[in-house]
């Protein structure tokens, strides 16, 4: 099983080509940020949403933000506030195949409008997911690198915080990506890490899995080291998937002491359950039932060394077309509105 693997791939397409818009034209429409210490009825107080601790961008055109508005216009008021949970907080905009300048500058213009800061994921490395459900990415190593480019100049030097390349690192150590694939990923890497670290307002996390997928942390202070994570902000665990916020600041604690004490972000997008139980469904990770939303995004974590909780997965979007679900990235509104039912608040 592969711990990490989320359903990612290029999900909200429509979103993000509004994105590649706004930085040809008119930005999108602004909105500021929520949080756990708001109420649920700041929401709705004239469509002014509060300043939040996080000092990220909320997109007011995401796909949960759709899914309220169709829900309160047919009369469904309660599920309209239970998807504004998702809707009100800042999650990762995954930069897609078409348009990368574009859809880079698109969100860090907006973001800059709104004095925050845009959350991006790159997730285009060559032989993705290796073959899973997120399968595909660039053709290979110099298709990869003009995608990259791109990206990096429609980042500019606008605020931006970025996750690179989930599941790039632990799939090499895993042996899901086949040996004569890993000179090159560890080179295109740290490419990345160079160009992106060359802006001079974005902050870079090297994704490396979670506790239970690279059990030993030891394991992956090699391929974060060649992939060039001292020139890094740090790394990022849990990204897409469930395992608790206890779990993996005690293993990022433990993987930061092996490469210098770098700090680290944690996805809490959807683990406030936890994992699901058991050990009987080899795919658990795939879109399973009973999880919640976990803490809101926020840079105050009172842990010096986690700089972050992000929802780097987009709650409400597929892990794949298992259980029911639509094909990976899509939006799935029975599971988003699961997730927000079960949030603690």
């Amino acid at each position: 099983m592969y711990g990490s693997y989320t359903g990612r791939g290029p999900g909200s397409a429509r979103m993000r080509l509004k994105a590649g818009a706004a930085a040809a034209g008119a930005l999108l429409m602004l909105s500021g940020c929520f949080s756990s210490s708001d109420t649920e009825d700041d929401v709705h107080s004239g469509g002014q949403q509060p300043k939040s601790r996080a000092p990220y961008w909320v997109n007011p055109d995401g796909s949960a933000a759709e899914q309220a508005a169709a829900y309160r216009e047919d009369g469904r008021e309660e599920e309209a506030r239970l998807i504004e949970r998702i809707s009100a907080q800042p999650v990762a905009e995954w930069i897609g195949v078409e348009d990368p300048e574009g859809q880079t500058a698109g969100f860090t213009q907006a973001a800059e409008k709104a004095d925050r800061e845009a959350l991006l994921v790159l997730y285009n490395i060559p032989h993705r997911d290796c073959g899973q459900y997120s399968k595909g990415g660039a053709a290979d190593g110099n298709a990869y690198r003009d995608w990259l480019g791109k990206a990096v100049k429609g980042i500019g030097d606008r605020r931006a915080t970025v996750i690179l390349e989930p599941d790039a690192l632990p799939h090499v150590e895993d042996g899901c990506t086949p040996a004569q694939f890993h000179e090159e990923r560890f080179a295109l890497l740290t490419e990345a890490v160079d160009k992106l670290k060359a802006l001079p307002n974005t902050k870079v996390y090297l994704d490396a899995g979670n506790p239970h997928w690279i059990t030993d942390p030891g394991r992956m202070v090699e391929p974060l080291k060649r992939a060039a994570i001292d020139k890094t902000d740090g790394f990022a665990l849990n990204t897409s998937n469930y395992q608790t916020t206890a779990e993996n600041t005690e293993y990022g604690k433990k993987l930061s002491a092996m490469v210098g004490g770098k700090p680290f972000v944690i996805d809490t997008s959807r683990n406030g359950n936890g994992p699901a139980p058991g050990h009987e469904d080899p795919q658990a990770w795939c879109n399973p039932p009973g999880r919640a939303l976990g803490e809101p995004p926020t840079t105050n974590t009172g842990d010096e060394l986690v700089d972050a909780y992000l929802w780097i997965k987009r709650p409400g979007e597929s892990d794949g077309n298992c259980k029911g679900g639509p094909d990976a990235g899509r939006w799935w509104p029975e599971y988003a509105l699961e997730l927000a039912r079960n949030a603690r608040r």
